[in-house]
C-alpha cells in the first residue's frame, strides 16, 4: 500500500481527491492537513490522522503528498514535499506562474520524485468522446473549436477563490482545465489573446473569461479555438462545438462525476465499473449545402478514478504517470501568456 498524505480539505480536498483516493486500491490515504479535525474524522474515520502541513511533509512513512490547497500555497507546499523526497500530485493550477512552476518541475528532478497535476477534465465523458471523434477523422480537418464552461452563480461568495488574493479568479481556476484539453487535442498553440473581466456586483476577482488560441504552424495550422467561461451563464452555451472540413460536432451540459462527487458519494461507488456513465448525448452534424443533419452520440463513460489509478501503477514502475510535469509547464505557460495578452490588450506569441 502507497501512503497518502492530502494538504487541505477545502472543496477539491473533499470533493475529488480524498474520495478518489480511498477508492483506488493500493492506495492509502493516512493523513489530513486541516485546521479542522473534526470535519476530517466525520468524512474519513478516526483513524486518518490530522496534522498540519508541516507535520504532514516530515512525515517517513509518506510516499505521495497531494496539495489540495488555496492556489497561493501550491508552489511553497510542493517545493518543501519534493525536497523532503515525497511524490507529489498538485490540483491545478499548478502554481501561480511558469517561473514557480519550472522550480518545482526541477525540484523533482534532481530528487529523482515524480511530479503530477491534477487535470481529471481529460476524464470527462465529454472530452473521452469528442478526443475520440477528432483522432478518428470524423469531422474532417478541424478548423474551428470552441470550449464553453458556464454556471450561473450570480453572488460573490466569501472563499479565497473569489477574493483579491494572488491565484484566485476564474482563469486560474476553470482556464487551466480548459488550456489542458485544448493543448491534448491540439498541441500547443502559436498565439493567444485573452479578454478577462469581473461583471457579477462586488466581484473582487475575474469572473468571466474569453481566450483566443490560433495554431500557425504543424498538423492544425489555421485552426482557430475560443475557450471561455462565465459566472453569469443562466443559459449556458454548448460544452464543446467542433466544426471541421467533414462535418461539426457538438454537445452540451457538463460530465455528471463532480455532481455526484459533491453529494459525499461511498468510495465503493466510485470504484464500482458503472462509474461515470453519461446519459447525454453528443450529435454529429452533417449538411447538404441546405439542411443540416444530426447524428446522436453515445458518451464514452467518464473516469476519474483513472487518474489515481494510473498514478499508482506509475509509482510503482508499471506505466506511465497520467500527466506529466512537462504537460502541466505547458499549460502554465499558455495561462501566464493570456495573462499577459489581457494586461496589454494584444495578442501574445507563444515561444
Amino acid at each position: 500500500m502507497l501512503q497518502v498524505g492530502l494538504i487541505g480539505y477545502g472543496y477539491a480536498g473533499q470533493t475529488f481527491h480524498a474520495p478518489l483516493i480511498c477508492a483506488t486500491a493500493g492506495l492509502a490515504l493516512a493523513a489530513v492537513a486541516s485546521s479542522d479535525a473534526g470535519k476530517v474524522h466525520a468524512a474519513l474515520g478516526p483513524a486518518v490522522a490530522v496534522l498540519t502541513p508541516q507535520e504532514l511533509i516530515a512525515c517517513d512513512d509518506i510516499d505521495l503528498i497531494v496539495i489540495a490547497a488555496p492556489n497561493e500555497q501550491h508552489h511553497p507546499l510542493a517545493l518543501a514535499a519534493l525536497e523532503a523526497g515525497r511524490h507529489v500530485v498538485v490540483d491545478k493550477p499548478f502554481a501561480l506562474d511558469a517561473i514557480q512552476a519550472a522550480s518545482l518541475v526541477a525540484a523533482a528532478a534532481r530528487g529523482g520524485r515524480m511530479l503530477s497535476v491534477f487535470h481529471n477534465r481529460r476524464w470527462d465523458s465529454d472530452f473521452v468522446t469528442l478526443r475520440a471523434v477528432l483522432r478518428e477523422g470524423r469531422v474532417g480537418r478541424p478548423v474551428e473549436f470552441i470550449s464553453c464552461f458556464d454556471r450561473y452563480r450570480p453572488q460573490v461568495r466569501a472563499r479565497w477563490r473569489e477574493s483579491r488574493q494572488p491565484g484566485a479568479g476564474l482563469w486560474l481556476d476553470l482556464g487551466p482545465h480548459l488550456v489542458d484539453q485544448a493543448l491534448q487535442l491540439f498541441g500547443a498553440p502559436s498565439a493567444i489573446t485573452l479578454d478577462q473581466a469581473s461583471l457579477r456586483d462586488g466581484a473582487l476577482a475575474d469572473d468571466w473569461f474569453v481566450a483566443q488560441l490560433r495554431w500557425a504552424q504543424g498538423p492544425h495550422a489555421g485552426l482557430r479555438a475560443r475557450l471561455q467561461a462565465s459566472q453569469l451563464a443562466a443559459r449556458p452555451g454548448a460544452r464543446f462545438t467542433l466544426h471541421g472540413t467533414g462535418a461539426s460536432f457538438s454537445v452540451d451540459g457538463l460530465d455528471p462525476q463532480e455532481s455526484v462527487l459533491k453529494t459525499g458519494v461511498d468510495p465503493a461507488r466510485i470504484a464500482d465499473p458503472a462509474w461515470g456513465q453519461d446519459d447525454r448525448r453528443a450529435t454529429l452534424w452533417h449538411s447538404d449545402g441546405e439542411a443540416a443533419t444530426g447524428t446522436p452520440l453515445p458518451l464514452a463513460q467518464g473516469a476519474y478514478p483513472a487518474y489515481y489509478a494510473t498514478l499508482r501503477d506509475a509509482l510503482l514502475g508499471t506505466g506511465p504517470c497520467p500527466v506529466t510535469a512537462a504537460d502541466a509547464l505547458a499549460v502554465q505557460s499558455v495561462l501566464d501568456a493570456g495573462r499577459r495578452s489581457a494586461l496589454e490588450r494584444r495578442e501574445v506569441v507563444l515561444g
